[in-house]
């Protein structure tokens, strides 16, 4: 909605609620009179706050008579409308055709570097005092830590967006206990003895199906999702991409160090031996997961607390499924771990231009971040997020045609976690998500590099986006090319920017601590 059909929304609503006053003082006496006033006092402080997300779960997106909008528009006197690019479109793409076209949100979820260019363009609002004042909740509960990475992060030093805070691991190696079992290997304690468990998963038949169909481990395309194969050499990985930690006793980008030729050459012999799926390079995401889901993949990397869909589908096929957290087996030479990034990531952002709308977005965001409205916030509305049953809330799976859940908090603690598992997976699965959080908590290491600027990468779109690494990547566990092209790499790396990049990292992390 454009500033202008903002104005003439509001004009009709101003004009309406001027008849109704006007209709309700001719059948009133004097007490009504003054109730009326003050009801349409409290009607003008209404505003309406556009919010940016991507990648939502499945649902429709709620009006503004949805019952979820209106109960937090009668909590907060701002009405919270959630906008999301549409199905199948690129989101960073759709996020800067929005700004482009000046179809502006009033808060948002930068994506793809948004928020760098907002802050060099000087079109993005300061927080600094804005947030103590409208959003003391987001303030307070937020570490000073995490707000210090968020300075060092800026050119002035100032605090441009309220940063993603989680203060457990987020994602795990995992394992299918039962198929483990029904090889009859203990779990893994060396590289070896993986190596030794995915060749009896490829040969053994563990899934019972009478097919050797089994993959023994998985990734998706441009090697992603496959970090536990890094992480036993120690290197920091998120997601597949390299992240920056300490080697050799300054920070460093893990792409180039040794950690990341001996890790590639491990898991170049894995492809050669089939204990990689061979369609590793090739998987797009509902592949893989379709692959996971159906009882084909041993031994694979992801987000526990995402697990509920997932387990559920492994059980159609499989009655005895069990996934556990998998301690990363141990490398000679080499200390491995589960990358944590813990803090500093932009979660939220205000454009300057939306600048007249920020005390209620800061106020919508607050809402978020108090405790008291927890309840609220993780059952949503009867019918619609949650069923009663036995007099407890349980909340009702989401569909396509479900309203999607309002929310905006992104912080989370091992105390926050363990109610989320309590409330979102059956009872029969908690203490299984429960021991794989303890499991990667075990081996999760927050890395150096995290909070990290996007702005260390200005002029150098493609280190940013690793795009030289995952050639490298493929071409040499596919066997395309030798291994002894990852010096190659590591020259490349560092003549096409590499050298200024990791010259601005190591000057952010000297500034930093």
């Amino acid at each position: 909605m454009s500033t202008g059909q903002r104005m003439i929304r509001f004009g009709v609503i101003i004009s309406l609620l001027l008849l109704f006053v006007v209709v309700g003082c001719s059948n009133s006496d004097t007490s009504s009179q003054q109730s009326t006033n003050e009801e349409r006092e409290d009607s003008e402080k209404i505003e309406n706050v556009r919010v940016f997300k991507s990648h939502l779960s499945k649902g429709v997106l709620p009006g503004s008579d949805d019952p979820h909008v209106q109960q937090v528009l009668e909590e907060t006197g701002v009405e919270y409308e959630l906008m999301t690019p549409p199905a199948g479109s690129d989101a960073t793409e759709y996020l800067n055709m929005l700004f482009a076209s000046e179809d502006y949100p009033d808060i948002f979820r930068p994506i793809g570097g948004m928020e760098r260019t907002l802050i060099q363009q000087g079109a993005a609002l300061p927080l600094d005092d804005l947030l103590p004042e409208y959003a003391p909740h987001v303030w307070n509960s937020i570490p000073e830590e995490a707000w210090d990475v968020v300075r060092a992060a800026t050119p002035d030093g100032k605090i441009y967006y309220v940063p993603k805070v989680y203060t457990i691991p987020e994602r795990a190696a995992l394992l299918r206990q039962d198929w483990l079992n029904n090889v009859g290997l203990e779990m893994p304690e060396t590289l070896e003895e993986y190596r030794e468990m995915l060749i009896a998963f490829r040969d053994q038949d563990p899934n019972g199906n009478g097919e050797q169909d089994e993959l023994p481990t998985s990734g998706r395309e441009f090697g992603t999702w496959m970090d536990h194969l890094f992480a036993m050499f120690g290197v920091a990985m998120w997601e597949g991409h390299p992240e920056w930690d300490i080697y050799d006793g300054e920070i460093q980008y893990a792409g180039v160090t040794e950690n990341m030729k001996e890790a590639i050459i491990f898991i170049r012999e894995l492809y050669e031996e089939e204990l990689l799926d061979k369609e590793t390079f090739l998987n797009k995401g509902d592949v893989w997961t379709a692959k996971i889901n159906n009882n084909l993949v041993g031994s694979w990397y992801h987000l526990p607390a995402n697990l509920l869909d997932r387990y559920e589908a492994m059980r159609q096929g499989a009655e005895d499924a069990y996934v556990v957290g998998m301690p990363l087996p141990k490398v000679d030479g080499f200390t491995g771990f589960i990358t944590q990034k813990s803090m500093g990531e932009p979660e939220w952002m205000i454009p300057k231009v939306s600048e007249d709308k920020a005390i209620a977005s800061l106020k919508l965001l607050d809402f978020f971040y108090d405790q008291e409205n927890d309840d609220f916030i993780r059952y949503g509305i009867e019918g619609a997020q949650h069923k009663v049953e036995d007099g407890k809330k349980v909340l009702i799976a989401a569909t396509d045609e479900t309203p999607i859940a309002l929310g905006m908090r992104n912080l989370m603690t091992k105390e926050d976690m363990d109610i989320r598992i309590n409330e979102t997976f059956p009872e029969d699965q908690q203490q299984m998500v429960m021991d794989i959080f303890e499991v990667s908590t075990a081996d999760a290491r927050r890395i150096a590099g995290d909070g990290l600027p996007s702005t260390v990468y200005d002029g150098y779109s493609d280190i940013q986006s690793h795009k030289l690494f995952q050639e490298y990547l493929t071409k040499i566990v596919i066997g395309e090319w030798p291994i002894d092209r990852f010096d190659e790499f590591v020259e490349r790396w560092y003549s096409s920017g590499g050298d200024e990049v990791t010259e601005r990292v190591q000057e952010w992390y000297e500034r930093l601590n």
